[in-house]
């Protein structure tokens, strides 16, 4: 396969997936010949992109060519479509064509069908922090790509402490692995040595939960000032609440079995019910089913423009003094 694909917001893992494909295609001695990028959108770059795919590499070794950013798969014009019919089926095995984007391709789109027919596509897709059964899962999956061997708690106290963050996650892990020294990493450790990050949207749920105004608005500061986009903020939120819940719901609709409590409050891992039942054990449900309407609210108003801390702030003050 000479052609690659790949897409989704985690960029990190994106980074990475491009250097391994780039150490394993290009001779290092003649990588300044072999290796070009365009980060430009438009037309032109993809025209020149195709042109540069269809050169003969120097030396040993591939060309790699990279379409960064690309927005093939959202728009393309009838003579790019035509170019792109033309080459991608005569792209030599000499080289290799590389298009990455953030964006989810338009699977209406002819651009689109040609790349998942003639390129190996590759979704990198950022886990919801709410699906934690997941997270726990892709930071046992990394820590053994690192050379960490973790405790099951040690993998959930990590995944409390960096949420979805690829980046940080091989970070942690890294500084594990040299911390440990080839020793399994425990509870201890990940508490001494990973600095919780995760002032994360899951803690502040537990504080709006709880009625605590202060440590709430903190939290959202510390994610504010931490880059986190308020949107995902409040995804979050709302995925946490829905959970909490359904789960409540069912609990109250006299639901005993744990596996139709996951079913119908789709969580993933059924053993996670166990935990769900005492989060949600202290909770009211009137005061859950008037949370979500609050939140949509909330998501509204940052769709609509609000500036996102002032949004923020008022409408976690508002559901903290529900919860009091």
């Amino acid at each position: 396969m000479s052609i690659y694909f790949y897409w989704g917001e985690d960029d990190y893992a994106i980074e990475r997936a491009v250097a391994q494909l780039r150490d394993r295609v290009l001779d290092p001695n003649w990588a300044s010949f072999n290796y070009t990028t365009y980060s430009e959108s438009g037309a032109d770059s993809v025209i020149k992109a195709l042109n540069q795919a269809m050169t003969p590499a120097f030396g040993t070794g591939q060309r790699l060519v990279w379409l960064v950013n690309s927005n093939l798969c959202q728009q393309a014009s009838q003579s790019l479509l035509a170019e792109l019919e033309r080459t991608l089926p005569a792209i030599p095995e000499t080289s290799v064509l590389l298009l990455t984007s953030s964006s989810k391709p338009d699977g209406r789109l002819k651009s689109t069908k040609l790349l998942q027919k003639y390129a190996q596509v590759q979704e990198f897709s950022l886990i919801p922090p709410w699906k934690t059964d997941l997270l726990v899962q892709r930071a046992k999956k990394t820590a053994a790509e690192v050379g960490v061997k973790l405790t099951d708690e040690a993998a959930e106290l990590l995944v409390s402490s960096v949420g979805n963050n690829t980046r940080q996650l091989f970070n942690e892990l890294e500084k594990l692995r040299l911390y440990a020294i080839d020793r399994t990493v425990d509870v201890a450790d990940v508490d001494a040595l990973v600095r919780d990050n995760a002032t994360n949207s899951l803690q502040l749920a537990s504080a709006i939960a709880s009625g605590d105004v202060g440590f709430a608005l903190s939290s959202i500061a510390s994610l504010i000032e931490r880059n986190e986009p308020a949107l995902k903020i409040v995804a979050t939120l709302t995925g946490q609440f829905r959970t909490w819940l359904w789960v409540k719901l069912t609990i109250a609709a006299g639901v005993r079995d744990d596996r139709e409590i996951a079913r119908a409050a789709e969580v993933h891992n059924p053993k996670r019910i166990y935990f769900l039942r005492q989060e949600v054990a202290g909770l009211n449900l009137w005061q859950l089913r008037q949370t979500l309407p609050l939140l949509l609210e909330l998501e509204v108003s940052l769709k609509q423009g609000a500036e996102e801390m002032s949004a923020l702030s008022s409408k976690i003050i508002e559901l903290c003094l529900l919860y009091q």
